[in-house]
């Protein structure tokens, strides 16, 4: 199956405590059905120094948000909109499906 969010995507996410925030997507995990997004579901993760290069303490990261509360961001109207697929010639494209615009 052909991945609706891909990696380098603008996303807005739809539901939970980042719900608005809009990021780029960093990594898709789709065996998990999940993605990494810049900025949103930071979590703080406690460390261990990992010798002379790597002091320990509490380090913040992105944690994976579930690909169902993310929308991508429409190109042409920059709102949050469904994606969809469409044949241009002999190549399978997505478009957006409020304004019908290719994403690249």
């Amino acid at each position: 199956m052909a991945a609706k969010i891909r990696k380098g995507d603008r996303v807005q996410v739809l539901t939970g405590k980042d719900k608005g925030k809009r990021g780029e997507v960093l990594s898709v995990l789709p065996a998990e059905n999940r993605a990494v997004v810049q900025g949103v579901n930071v979590v703080k993760r406690h460390t261990k120094p990992q010798g002379m290069n790597q002091p320990g303490g509490i380090q913040e990261k992105e944690a994976s948000i579930d690909l169902s509360n993310l929308a991508l961001i429409d190109p042409k109207s920059d709102k949050p909109t469904r994606v969809g697929f469409r044949m241009d010639g002999d190549k399978k494209v997505r478009v957006a499906k409020a304004s019908g615009e290719v994403i690249a």
